[in-house]
């Protein structure tokens, strides 16, 4: 019998806060996905489509921008499914054109990872109203979180909020009474089809023989969550009358140190490291220079217990696990040994010269 009609149904068996199991449904959908064009979490887009296809899910994408540009995730959309539908629809802030080159399509569930202001949402959370969605997936970011000063535990999703424009996002397509789902992933992500390289920075002074500066005293923790992990979560919320209305935090429960992060990229690319912890006051003042070290001085990461016990989330990769695939994938194919660099930085940093 299916739950709902329409639908085809599958199960994710998961654990209640008591810890016996229930039977959540999730019903198979026909899926919008809106799309950036690039940014933080903007290769969530691809891993996403692959998931939910592989599960028997129809997807569209409405795509910003005016077709594939250089962007390592737009390049990689031709190793998508043949029946994933991609539009481009320019710029997605003209909500009426975009909604238009759907040509009256109607869909059960949309996911939205593009929207950062209540104005953006709204047009596309109205359509979705219309067509009846069973869900509606927003992906806005774990960067609005505002934890007591001093406070480096896990930050759950109850912790407070600022009101960015995400978080005014948040609160508009629950004022509209949509199904909503919050997915809030912190900054570190990374995998195929990602542009940025967060551990280039370790691997720069690793490969040529240099310390690596690392703030503080390099045991804060820290998630880098692979994109596929995060798309994995969105997922199966997509369907899932369990996933509505909540937020989740959109990233692995898997914790790493700094200074463990620059001994995995050494062991990596089969070399020595040497760790020169500094004090990071002094080098991010206007009187004086930023220094570009990858990551925040302070730690930072969230609970994942969440979306484990709701949606029956576990990850499917860890950096420790990945990491000769970043080396050698991220960094040496895509030509990070042959880069010229200047550590005059670096060496101010160390003392090595009078700053």
């Amino acid at each position: 019998m299916l739950l709902f009609p329409g639908f085809a149904n599958s199960f994710h068996v998961v654990a209640t806060p008591r810890g016996a199991l229930r039977v959540a449904p999730v019903t198979m959908a026909d899926v919008l996905v809106i799309q950036n064009k690039g940014g933080g979490h903007g290769e969530i887009g691809f891993h996403l489509a692959q998931h939910l296809v592989s599960r028997g899910d129809a997807v569209t994408i409405l795509h910003e921008g005016d077709g594939p540009n250089p962007k390592e995730a737009h390049r990689a959309y031709g190793e998508l499914p043949s029946d994933v539908k991609v539009i481009w629809g320019g710029d997605l802030s003209e909500a009426a054109a975009c909604l238009a080159k759907l040509e009256g399509a109607s869909f059960s569930a949309v996911v939205d990872n593009w929207s950062k202001s209540p104005e953006a949402i709204a047009p596309y959370a109205t359509a979705a109203k219309a067509w009846g969605v069973s869900n509606y997936a927003y992906v806005s970011s774990a960067g609005m979180y505002t934890p007591d000063k001093g406070d480096y535990g896990a930050v759950g999703e109850e912790c407070a909020v600022k009101s960015s424009g995400q978080r005014q996002a948040e609160e508009k397509i629950a004022e509209m009474g949509l199904p909503f789902s919050y997915f809030r992933p912190p900054q570190y992500i990374y995998g195929p089809a990602q542009g940025k390289s967060y551990l280039a920075f370790f691997f720069d002074r690793i490969t040529r023989g240099r310390p690596v500066p690392v703030p503080n005293g390099g045991d804060q923790l820290v998630t880098m969550t692979h994109a596929a992990d995060n798309a994995a979560m969105v997922a199966a919320a997509v369907g899932n009358e369990a996933a509505v209305g909540e937020a989740f935090n959109c990233a692995t429960p898997s914790l790493v140190t700094y200074d463990d992060l620059v001994r995995l990229c050494a062991g990596a690319a089969g070399k020595e490291c040497e760790i020169a912890h500094y004090d990071p006051a002094g080098f991010d003042k206007p009187d004086g220079f930023k220094y570009k070290f990858p990551f925040r001085d302070t730690p930072f990461y969230v609970s994942a217990d969440k979306a484990s016990r709701l949606l029956g989330f576990s990850p499917a990769h860890s950096i420790a696990d990945d990491i000769s695939w970043y080396y050698s994938e991220q960094y040496v194919a895509k030509g990070g040994l042959d880069k010229e660099l200047d550590f005059a930085e670096d060496d101010v940093v160390l003392g090595r010269v009078p700053a």
